[in-house]
């Protein structure tokens, strides 16, 4: 597409891209507002989970993440077969009519099972979007480019979540179905803005020569497993933040409402971090932005280790939050090495490798982190923790070490 000036229009230009951060916003968001008020809903409860409450939650919210994880390969190789565009909007048409259906009971193996579609339809959300930003952004620019859709991806789920926790502290346990009735409204408004955003656009129509087996041998390859196995580790950590946080601060007397509006202000940031962290893995290389970013995970974890034994002092607050911003830099990096990776014909199947090691990493930590905490208390936490830690530490240095032995082989173009 080119300017009015005749000069190349590069993809910030396309409303190609623009309907997929679009797209993905209001997904996330939806997901978000629903992910807040996802535990009290299931058990009727507002304040407190006794022993089979949580194990109830854990069973229903693991159910997503078994649905994504299940079949985002599916969905990946279906956005390479037949095009990124019928792929998104199934996914995101599908959800809005879930989000309806859990509205008509709170049943935990009717809601186990619609949550499982739901992490069907999240797979395919992702994989696909992921796919258009690969696609239309060239490798000298990718980075940024990722960095914008980590913002709308990141800032989507913490202003859903934030706008959740809010509503769950405004409205009695009866009538949060209403939570979801708005979720999948906002979901079919982002379904039609992004369909009107890509009238008459060129966009990916698929390629009939894709063939599946020789696509998965590619992807699993060594390169792309130690690009995609960090998020392991990170998504065990979100997953269980994200399902218990609501109810759990509640419960220690930390008001739903506060909490929603310091999230959401704290998420507005990232707004303004995630591309320029994508900028930064541009100029300064992909690796040693993963590496800082894997450095601040780290940190985080150990300075949470220090909130659960000490409680919230200002300066392991102040610690967390520099730790989380630093750790922000590992996303748009990331995403932007695995897209470098592959090619446009299986570019959708290599993304939804990420797209199903993060339904593994939350399934996982949802089970790993509430087991340990069952058994052993607070140091099960802190053996949670250091186990995410060191997983991380290690993954970063073996991409790191084969980077290395790339670099030490004669190219034509530079080593990202």
């Amino acid at each position: 597409m080119d300017a009015p000036d005749g000069r190349r229009a590069g993809p910030a230009a396309s409303p190609s891209l623009h309907a997929v951060f679009f797209a993905t916003f209001f997904a996330r968001f939806a997901f978000g507002i629903t992910l807040a008020v996802f535990a009290s809903y299931i058990t009727g409860k507002s304040i407190g989970l006794g022993g089979n409450d949580y194990g109830t939650v854990g069973l229903v919210s693991a159910m997503a993440p078994v649905g994504e994880f299940s079949t985002v390969l599916l969905a990946g190789a279906a956005a390479d077969r037949w095009g990124r565009f019928p792929v998104l909007f199934s996914g995101m048409a599908g959800s809005a009519v879930l989000f309806g259906l859990v509205t008509l009971s709170r049943d935990a193996i009717f809601l186990a099972g619609v949550n499982l579609a739901f992490g069907i339809a999240s797979g395919a959300i992702l994989a696909a979007s992921l796919a258009v930003v690969g696609d239309l952004a060239g490798e000298d620019e990718r980075g940024y480019e990722m960095g914008r859709f980590d913002a709308v991806n990141l800032f989507g789920w913490v202003a859903g979540f934030a706008a959740g926790l809010i509503a769950f502290g405004a409205l009695p346990n009866a009538r949060l179905g209403f939570i979801f009735l708005f979720g999948a409204v906002v979901l079919a408004g982002g379904l039609a803005l992004a369909a009107y955003l890509i009238r008459g656009e060129p966009v990916a129509r698929g390629s009939r020569s894709y063939r599946l087996g020789p696509v998965l041998r590619s992807v699993f390859r060594r390169s792309v497993l130690l690009v995609t196995l960090p998020w392991l580790a990170i998504y065990m950590l979100i997953g269980t933040a994200l399902v218990f946080l609501g109810i759990s601060a509640n419960g220690i007397g930390i008001s739903p409402i506060y909490l929603g509006a310091l999230i959401g202000v704290g998420g507005s940031l990232l707004v303004l971090t995630q591309p320029y962290f994508g900028r930064l893995a541009d100029r300064e290389g992909r690796m040693r932005m993963m590496a800082v970013g894997a450095t601040g995970f780290v940190a985080l974890m150990l300075f949470a280790s220090l909130l659960v034994a000490y409680g919230p002092l200002v300066p392991l607050l102040v610690a967390v939050g520099v730790s989380t911003l630093t750790a922000l830099t590992y996303g748009p990096a990331a995403l932007a090495a695995l897209a470098d990776l592959t090619a446009e014909v299986s570019r959708a199947t290599t993304m939804a490798i990420y797209s199903l090691t993060i339904s593994l990493g939350m399934l996982l930590g949802l089970i790993l982190s509430t087991q340990l905490y069952d058994r052993l208390g607070h140091e099960g936490l802190y053996l949670f923790f250091g186990a995410m830690a060191i997983m991380l530490a290690a993954l970063t240095l073996a991409r790191y070490r084969e980077r290395g032995a790339v670099a030490r082989v004669p190219v034509t173009t530079p080593v990202r």
